[in-house]
């Protein structure tokens, strides 16, 4: 089902839920019940549950929006280190340089056609993918500088082996989900007391309410959804690109 369509829904479902219970309560209700007499205490409690719903909604927003961040970051700075190496080796004879070039357009390839395909369909990485890169990371360091030009880079490129290694590792590493259920759970309560807390305000008199209730529940559906969605990196809806490794390596897109 395309997240769009879930979203909708989510929205809609929440909207029904609330004018369903405000109408069923209205014509529940006592002939003499005056809905003016809400107690201040209630007022002044959801005022409180409102506020502090908000806070951890904006927290959480936050928080699953640094880790997608994160995650793009992760993958910019394994395509950078990736396109140094191939760069560098221009310094290598021939022979060095294009095994070394073939191995690392190879690896890109893979991650760009397969890999990334594997990440957001199974939310895991290929075996292939950790092979190429181990082949390269021999291609450099099982070279011998011959010249005293090719020992100056010898280092540096090693050091950029390292440093993509690393950032696959933390591509992989940021692949799960990043909100704990203990936090879902605690979203969803939330939500839940938050909307009750409106109906306990007996809003049941007029259309205006029974719209600006929906629309609050609806906003509620929509912040939810959008935790959910940023909250797997490579697998849902606003997801972190390959378009780094296709900025730098334009050939890798089979």
């Amino acid at each position: 089902m395309p997240e769009w369509l879930v979203l909708t829904l989510a929205m809609l479902a929440a909207c029904g839920v609330v004018v369903v219970i405000s109408v069923v309560r209205h014509k529940a209700a006592a002939q003499d019940e005056d809905p003016s007499e809400t107690p201040d205490v209630i007022e002044y409690m959801t005022m409180w549950i409102g506020v502090v719903y908000a806070i951890v909604l904006g927290l959480a927003i936050a928080g699953v929006w640094e880790g997608r961040s994160a995650a793009q970051d992760h993958v910019q700075a394994e395509a950078v280190a990736l396109h140094e190496i191939s760069e560098r080796v221009r310094v290598y004879p021939t022979d060095a340089r294009d095994r070394i070039r073939d191995d690392v357009n190879a690896y890109v390839g893979h991650v760009v056609n397969t890999e990334w395909k594997a990440m957001a369909d199974n939310g895991e990485a290929t075996q292939r993918g950790a092979d190429l890169l181990e082949r390269i990371r021999h291609d450099v360091t099982d070279y011998e500088p011959r010249t005293d030009f090719q020992a100056q880079a010898y280092q540096p490129l090693v050091d950029q082996v390292a440093a993509a290694d690393q950032a696959r590792t933390a591509r992989i590493n940021s692949m799960g989900a990043t909100m704990p259920g203990v936090v879902w759970f605690g979203l969803i309560g939330g939500a839940v007391v938050t909307i009750g807390m409106v109906l306990a305000l007996q809003i049941r008199r007029t259309a205006r309410e029974l719209i600006l209730a929906g629309i609050f529940s609806a906003l509620i559906a929509f912040l939810l959804f959008l935790i959910w969605d940023f909250d797997a990196p490579y697998s849902r809806g606003i997801t972190a690109s390959a378009e780094p490794f296709l900025n730098l390596f334009p050939d890798a897109r089979s």
